[in-house]
């Protein structure tokens, strides 16, 4: 499978007459935007603004960030099962509008909502302070159900991506990367003497919430199979789920998987990338088991000598994350696992919620429970008031001259989990 991405770089976004690119700058009509994306009965009130990098401008709470894409050539379409058609995904043509963000916000639907501030400390903790983000708060009936709600909101931001994303169909890319991903008797042919490695990519799949969708299916519903990493670089998995805005991955995140990318940057001359096994993260012990079984058993079929192993999520979902480590280390296959930790504000609790000796090889994005005191910003878009509930805030979080004092699992993306964030070490 070969996907061919266009990169058309954008560095601004403003209102006009009609949606297009020119020399850089977006142009959105802002009310065709609106009718394009609110034909749903259940929304109440649905309004578009811009925030962009260095405004002094506050998101919250944040539900999803997507970037606008657009299929120009091949099977299939953008977002597949879930707007798209039921075509394979991954192959022909594809266009991004580099430099946007689709953020959608409105009332909070489960505490596990976050925070993107443009400007100030905050804006230094989350990578999407550097978009030129298109806000879309879209409010419903309160008597819907929290999932109703999700459902919404989540479909009114893919709906909006890929409408803005038709503007760049016609495009000349800035730049253009290829990816291929070959069928593995020729992958495993074409480097004999390279170690294979894989990527074991944990997708939060706990319910109540937490749910993420693989061609429309909810994969709480699958067992661990393989997947192209073309296919999720053209849009084959999203997210629908409200965890810990620090190490949540949007589906801007899932469409620039940095674990894949940098998988791809030395792939033939370090190790022969082979492939992407996509598992669950369970709640049942059974499930737990059965799941991680099926991961070694696809590891050992692609005859893999080392895995990757990501995870999405804390607590529960560290159960998972070692189980799939120790079983793969069990029969030999070597592990690295990315991760972050929850280690009390003073650093000093225990860092995850499961261990084992055989992890021996750990990438931490950060401590979640750092706090950080954010100033008040001059436009808030979405609900302030959330922030005394939402995950990594607490009661007094919200003070009355408008600072904030979070943790920063309150801030979207702080401590992502595949490294798609802006926290690093510092040697002293």
């Amino acid at each position: 499978m070969k996907l061919e991405l266009g990169k058309i770089l954008i560095d601004d976004v403003k209102f006009g007459d009609k949606i297009e690119v020119n020399d850089g700058v977006l142009t959105v009509n802002k009310d065709k935007l609106i009718e394009e994306v609110s034909e749903d009965s259940r929304i109440e009130s649905l309004d578009i603004e811009l925030a962009k990098p260095g405004d002094s401008v506050r998101i919250i709470p944040v539900k999803d960030v997507i970037e606008p894409r657009v299929k120009v050539d091949g099977p299939g379409d953008i977002f597949p099962g879930v707007l798209g058609g039921e075509e394979i995904v991954g192959l022909g043509r594809t266009h991004a509008l580099k430099g946007v963000g689709v953020v959608t916000t409105g009332e909070i639907v489960g505490f596990q909502e976050g925070i993107i501030d443009m400007s100030g400390p905050g804006a230094d903790y989350t990578p999407f302070s550097s978009l030129n983000n298109i806000v879309v708060t879209c409010e419903v009936d309160n008597d819907l159900a929290q999932s109703e709600y999700e459902e919404v909101s989540r479909m009114v931001g893919f709906k909006a991506a890929k409408y803005i994303g038709e503007a760049a169909k016609e495009l000349e890319p800035d730049e253009v990367e290829i990816f291929e991903h070959k069928p593995f008797p020729e992958a495993i042919a074409e480097y004999p003497n390279l170690l294979k490695v894989g990527y074991v990519y944990m997708l939060q799949t706990q319910g109540l919430l937490h749910d993420t969708y693989v061609y429309g299916v909810d994969a709480k519903q699958i067992l661990p199979t393989l997947i192209s990493p073309t296919e999720v670089m053209d849009g084959a998995i999203v997210s629908g789920n409200c965890v810990s805005a620090c190490d949540k991955n949007t589906t801007y995140v899932h469409l620039n998987n940095p674990i894949i990318k940098d998988l791809y940057e030395h792939h033939g001359e370090e190790y022969n990338f082979m492939g992407v096994i996509i598992t669950n993260e369970n709640v049942t012990l059974a499930d737990k088991e059965r799941s991680s079984n099926y991961v070694v058993k696809l590891a050992e079929q692609l005859g893999l000598d080392a895995v990757i192993i990501s995870q999405e999520g804390f607590g529960n979902p560290d159960a998972d994350l070692i189980m799939n480590c120790a079983k793969l280390e069990d029969k030999g296959i070597k592990t690295v696992l990315t991760t972050d930790e929850y280690a009390g504000r003073d650093g000093l609790s225990q860092s995850l919620a499961d261990a084992t000796p055989k992890a021996d090889a750990v990438v931490t994005a950060g401590n979640a429970n750092q706090t950080v005191t954010l100033p008040s910003m001059e436009k808030v878009i979405g609900h302030q008031k959330f922030a005394d509930v939402i995950a990594g805030g607490f009661d007094g979080s919200l003070n009355e001259d408008g600072t904030i004092t979070v943790e920063i699992q309150a801030i979207i993306g702080a401590t992502n989990e595949l490294g798609f964030g802006n926290l690093t070490a510092r040697e002293y």
